[in-house]
């Protein structure tokens, strides 16, 4: 429920915390308000429920005092009236008393409550009688004997509005500072998450694109937070590999520059001496070592073109459905030439029935790298096996040799690797090597159709 409410947009949670707000604010002011004396009490340890009128005391006494006074009888009987006075006057003064005929139902006498006549009050006492509904008024009925009659008393007291109108405007504020509370506390949550991506932009900015962006669920923010980390990561990466192209460029310029340099030297030095004809008897052996030296720079400028295509961003396969007897001609050709120059090939590639889908061009290339590393650093003396294998989703090709002496042990560029493990990457498949103190294993498995 939570995760459903967190991937709605900020308008659509802000409008149901408007809803929720509203509803528990409205719960606690009736919860307060129905239970008011209660809570009264809690806080101040006095019952506001009970006024003058529930004094039993008070009471008795009044109903006392009343069989020594007449009733009078009519409003006109003045004399009687104001012989009622101290009567009246025993309610206290947020109590009005007026007397009735019981028969007739008639004003006879009465004495509004003295506090009316503040001004400050009566202000008050309206205001909350009319938010209220006249909650603060205790009415009391009852017949009360007189000397010469019984008459029907009617009495009002307004005590009880000293507590409850406070409380009703406490309890409204009360509702009120938490409806706003609710609020302010969402909309403080998604600022904290706005400063938080403004932190997290400055540290971008800064140059730190390794610090990751949080997470702020599926609303505008959160999507705003994935799509700013996507491009930090972009950037981070780009980065990088700018910095790992940029470092490899020098490396291979220092290295092809050392390289190119002795036999340039010692080219251009035989040369020197052909021109001069100093040693016409050993013309022939020069010019063999013209030839020799022209194939080390060949091999190096073709160190140089596989460079340049392990870099090529833009290289994209050209997929077509291939057996997997390809595979086995492309194994079986390079084992015929290797096998020219000497070495001792042991293939096991059974037949297979198997179809995938890949490049042409790009699979000669991967195993003339992988069988020209053969070329140049393995051993004639000792067989290169290669074997094959077909499951269920990949053909695993692997190439075994053992390097000559003079190479065990050394690690250069690698540049022929590379450039076969991004063509496997491009074409979805992976490459392995496997590399002890002379032996070394490559295996690429290909994705099977």
């Amino acid at each position: 429920m939570i995760k459903k409410i967190k991937g709605l947009k900020i308008s659509s949670q802000f409008a149901l915390l408007i809803l929720c707000a509203v509803i528990i604010c409205f719960v606690l002011f009736q919860e307060l308000w129905l239970h008011r004396w209660s809570v009264g009490k809690l806080l101040t340890n006095t019952d506001f429920s009970h006024t003058q009128l529930d004094n039993l005391e008070f009471m008795d006494e009044f109903y006392e005092a009343a069989l020594d006074y007449d009733l009078p009888k009519s409003e006109d009987d003045t004399e009687t009236a104001l012989a009622l006075e101290p009567l009246l006057e025993m309610a206290d003064e947020y109590t009005s008393v007026y007397i009735y005929g019981r028969d007739d139902g008639l004003y006879r006498a009465g004495r509004f409550a003295p506090i009316m006549d503040d001004k400050d009050f009566r202000i008050f006492f309206d205001w909350g009688y009319r938010l209220t509904n006249g909650d603060g008024e205790d009415l009391r009925v009852f017949p009360l004997r007189f000397r010469n009659d019984t008459g029907m008393v009617m009495m009002y007291n307004y005590q009880r509005s000293l507590f409850l109108y406070p409380f009703m405007a406490g309890s409204l504020f009360l509702s009120i500072l938490v409806f706003f509370g609710i609020v302010l506390f969402f909309l403080s949550r998604k600022m904290r998450s706005v400063l938080v991506l403004e932190k997290e932009i400055l540290t971008m900015a800064s140059g730190d694109l390794t610090h990751p962006v949080p997470d702020f669920g599926e609303d505008e923010i959160g999507i705003l937070a994935r799509e700013l980390d996507g491009l930090r990561n972009s950037l981070n990466e780009t980065i990088l590999k700018e910095q790992e192209s940029r470092l490899a460029n020098q490396d291979l310029i220092t290295a092809l520059s050392h390289d190119l340099r002795t036999p340039l030297t010692i080219l251009t030095g035989y040369l020197e001496v052909l021109r001069l004809k100093r040693s016409p008897d050993m013309q022939d052996e020069y010019v063999e070592r013209c030839l020799k030296k022209a194939e080390d720079l060949k091999e190096l400028t073709d160190k140089m073109f596989e460079y340049a295509l392990v870099l090529e961003e833009n290289e994209t396969p050209e997929l077509n459905w291939i057996s997997t007897d390809f595979i086995r001609q492309c194994l079986t050709e390079n084992c015929d030439f290797i096998k020219l120059a000497g070495f001792l090939p042991e293939m096991d590639f059974p037949e297979m029935s198997g179809v995938l889908e890949s490049d042409i061009t790009m699979l000669k290339r991967i195993f003339n790298n992988l069988f020209s590393n053969i070329l140049k650093y393995g051993d004639k003396k000792q067989p290169v096996v290669i074997t094959g294998e077909s499951g269920r989703q990949y053909l695993t090709v692997s190439v075994t040799n053992t390097a000559k002496a003079e190479h065990a042990g050394v690690s250069g560029n690698n540049i022929g690797l590379k450039s076969v493990q991004k063509m496997m990457r491009l074409l979805g498949g992976t490459m392995e090597v496997e590399k002890e103190t002379e032996q070394f294993t490559v295996t690429v498995r290909l994705p099977l159709k």
